[in-house]
């Protein structure tokens, strides 16, 4: 199981490229690491997205990114402007493994449909740990690769996603072509 500790240690000496563009939502964010896609944010002002990078990666070498690394933005920009597109990106997914075990059902969740927090904690074997997903879905740095927009409340209404409720409701509304 990894801590939080081990997972700030694990990016000490990390070189992480990054670059900023804009889509429908807003500014977004785009880093990696050597293994791949370390984080997609979404927002209002792309240099509070580059301090929340910074402060989410704080022993890390920040690099802007190259001309190489725009087009990564701009596969990751088409992807959500049409989530019908599959995001073939490798990816650098870091979280504890129960963080690991949520974010992985939310990617079974097809788009365009949705599953309550409670299901999702059924699904992964923790009945009674539907604030955990909650928790988890609040953690997860990959916005809509890993598709906590997907997670809604039992009865179906959308809540807290991190980056803003209508950027949630935009990401369905688009998967399910409306």
């Amino acid at each position: 199981m990894t801590t939080k500790h081990e997972m700030l240690a694990a990016v000490t000496s990390a070189e992480i490229q990054f670059a900023t563009g804009e889509c429908s939502l807003g500014a977004i964010l785009v880093a990696a690491s050597g293994p791949g896609v370390c984080a997609i944010l979404i927002g209002d002002d792309p240099e509070r997205l580059a301090r929340d990078l910074q402060d989410r990666f704080p022993h890390a070498a920040l690099i802007s990114g190259d001309a190489d690394f725009e087009r990564t933005v701009a596969t990751v920009v088409r992807f959500v402007e049409s989530p019908a597109l599959r995001l073939d990106l490798p990816f650098d997914i870091r979280g504890t493994a129960f963080q690991q075990r949520v974010w992985q059902v939310l990617r079974e969740i097809p788009p365009g449909q949705t599953a309550s927090y409670a299901e999702i904690a059924r699904r992964i074997g923790a009945p009674k740990a539907a604030r955990a997903v909650a928790g988890a879905c609040a953690a997860n740095l990959l916005a809509v690769a890993i598709p906590c927009h997907r997670a809604v409340r039992n009865d179906g209404q959308l809540s807290g996603y991190r980056w803003g409720i209508e950027r949630k409701r935009a990401l369905l509304d688009r998967e399910a072509g409306r």
